[in-house]
């Protein structure tokens, strides 16, 4: 069973080519700084702190909050790109990711390469891989450009391969960061489809947004972060009206 659950969750990112005495005299000056020494005297940003929650099966969840908040440096700790120094932080579940259309692309290889590498990182075969390059290809779009290297490839071919990669293969949690909602009218129609089908799918989403139209449409769930902490959880409404207060 899919299962997100975390406490006391902290990461921190040092600040290098800094003047140490400088921030350290900032640091004392303001207690509410996201700034502080760790255990290596070193100057670090707060980016997320002791953060405790537990999402289950078939949760919805928006992660909202103003930009700078943590909401992307959560969905990339869940999908274990960052490594906590404090807490605890656990998950069972196939992740799919849609939080950096990047994230897992080698730029010298072409699209319907990268489809196939990350088919086989998945534990397909080479002949399940190559025809889900196939899908992938029709869906994205890209006709030629699928067999180019995609260090040539545009912001939105990068988007649309990413797009179609992620969801191609039903995850069992499914993290999206609102990048997903760029792309001309044409590949967003088709994909909001798509991620109609692959939500009702998957055991858990988490999605960090400002937009709460897409917060009240596919969330039941809403996690509002401010300075790196958790300040509100609960049923979506609430957490938005709480905001507006």
């Amino acid at each position: 069973m899919a299962t997100i659950e975390a406490a006391g969750l902290a990461i921190e990112f040092p600040l290098y080519h800094h003047n140490a005495r400088s921030l350290k005299q900032r640091i004392l000056a303001s207690s509410g700084l996201r700034l502080k020494q760790d255990a290596d005297n070193r100057v670090v940003v707060a980016a997320l702190r002791d953060l405790s929650f537990s999402i289950g099966k078939g949760e919805r969840v928006a992660l909202v909050g103003p930009n700078g908040a943590g909401k992307t440096t959560l969905l990339r700790t869940i999908a274990g790109v960052y490594e906590p120094v404090a807490g605890m932080l656990r998950v069972e579940g196939e992740i799919g990711s849609l939080i950096d259309p990047a994230a897992g692309m080698d730029s010298l290889l072409t699209g319907r390469e990268n489809v196939v590498l990350r088919a086989l990182f998945r534990g397909m075969t080479e002949a399940e891989g190559r025809a889900l390059a196939d899908e992938v290809a029709g869906f994205a779009g890209l006709g030629d450009f699928l067999d180019v290297p995609t260090r040539g490839y545009s912001a939105g071919m990068n988007v649309r391969l990413a797009f179609a990669m992620a969801t191609a293969m039903s995850p069992n949690i499914l993290l999206m960061d609102e990048w997903f909602l760029a792309g001309d009218a044409d590949f967003m129609k088709r994909a909001e489809e798509r991620l109609a089908q692959l939500v009702t799918g998957a055991d858990i989403l988490m999605i960090a947004t400002h937009d709460m139209t897409v917060v009240r449409k596919w969330c039941t769930r809403a996690i509002r972060l401010e300075g790196g902490r958790i300040v509100a959880d609960g049923p979506v409404e609430d957490v938005i009206e709480a905001d507006r207060a």
